[in-house]
């Protein structure tokens, strides 16, 4: 979940939205029926986020692409604009809440074939998936950080990437005076990852907060954990 608009400069933030492609008459849409009818219309992701998750799996060009936290499928979309012909997004969101929202957005985008929306316990869900993923996205319940990493961490190629979001909450983790539940979790998960010897990584002060972070490629000394 990330604040629409979170930057720590309004000045910065309105120059980036100048200099970024805008969002187009799909997400324009999807934006104002999701501040109509849901409770929390702030867990959209930015567009900004979202241009960099499309450009990120156009990089990549990958066969599979994960998410957890589906919400009313705006990073969806844009993941899966991203994808090479006869690739997969498969998202899940533990709401049923949502799905009717998502559904109609995946159909108007045209990208309904290229999304399996699971609505589901993502811990549940995610070790029964028979794939591995090239692409995942994290954008759910802070608090299950860590459990969600080593779940999907065990379903990526080796090489694959892991992005995920709000790893800064608001600034709170840096915060050594900030000490409530969530911004503990979010620095339980933070300092995982850091000492993980799986994986490289990189935190990026992107809105609130984005770490990319890469399963390292097989080798013969790798170990199998």
């Amino acid at each position: 979940m990330s604040e629409r608009g979170f930057l720590t400069n309004s000045i910065i933030e309105h120059y980036c939205d100048q200099h970024t492609t805008a969002e187009d008459d799909i997400l324009q849409q999807l934006v104002r029926e999701t501040n109509l009818k849901m409770m929390m219309p702030h867990m959209l992701c930015s567009n900004i986020q979202g241009r960099f998750l499309t450009m990120l799996v156009e990089l990549i060009n990958p066969k599979t692409v994960l998410e957890l936290g589906t919400f009313t499928g705006y990073s969806a979309i844009c993941l899966a604009r991203g994808l090479p012909k006869n690739a997969l997004l498969v998202t899940i969101d533990n709401n049923p809440e949502v799905e009717d929202l998502a559904r109609k957005y995946f159909k108007l985008s045209g990208l309904e074939e290229k999304i399996d929306f699971i609505i589901g316990d993502a811990l549940h869900v995610v070790p029964d998936l028979n794939m591995k993923f090239d692409i995942a996205y994290i954008d759910a319940d802070k608090e299950r950080l860590p459990d969600y990493y080593q779940s999907v961490l065990e379903k990526m190629v080796f090489g694959g990437l892991i992005v995920v979001d709000n790893i800064l909450w608001y600034g709170k983790a840096a915060d050594p005076k900030q000490n409530d539940r969530i911004t503990r979790k979010i620095r339980e998960f933070n300092k995982l990852v850091q000492t993980d010897e799986r994986v490289t990584n990189v935190l990026m002060p992107l809105y609130d907060g984005v770490m990319v972070i890469r399963k390292k490629p097989f080798t013969d000394d790798t170990k199998v954990k």
